[in-house]
């Protein structure tokens, strides 16, 4: 496994993975209904790879992209308590779900916000991805409504973690 800063060319790939990963994995949390908005809330090109106020990265295995992470050093005003910086995204492609990578991925994500003098990471969690950043010491803060696609309710699970 590779991880490595995103490029404007993974994009179609990060997507992929993306739309995988919700439909593969959405379910063990989520109605049909909602798996099925979250997966159209983005395209190819919604996908910040190359913008200069966050941290995009990429997971290669066997030379493919089988995972992506996105940490914001400017963080969304809706976390509360307020946090130094937002890990917006980690999602791995299913098959390689529980293999290490997307803990790599959100290693790779914390050490660059170490770099940055982060103090403190915040996070709106999937409830499917709750135990995954609580067994890396990630705190539950509250359950927050979301909108899937931009009109579907449901709920997600705001967290936080001290540096």
């Amino acid at each position: 496994m590779n991880v490595r800063e995103a490029t404007p060319a993974d994009a179609a790939a990060v997507n992929e993975v993306h739309l995988d990963s919700v439909d593969g994995l959405g379910p063990a949390a989520y109605d049909e209904k909602q798996v099925a908005a979250w997966g159209t809330s983005a395209g190819p090109d919604d996908y910040p790879v190359d913008a200069g106020d966050t941290r995009f990265v990429v997971a290669e295995v066997d030379g493919e992209v089988q995972g992506f992470g996105e940490l914001a050093f400017d963080p969304g005003e809706y976390l509360e308590p307020p946090a130094d910086a937002e890990v917006k995204a980690v999602y791995v492609h299913p098959s390689v779900a529980r293999r290490g990578v997307g803990l790599a991925l959100l290693a790779e994500l914390e050490d660059a916000a170490r770099e940055n003098d982060t103090e403190t990471l915040g996070l709106y969690a999937s409830k499917n991805a709750v135990p995954f950043y609580e067994a890396r010491g990630y705190d539950r803060v509250a359950e927050r409504a979301h909108e899937f696609g931009g009109e579907v309710p449901g709920t997600v699970v705001e967290m936080r973690k001290r540096l």
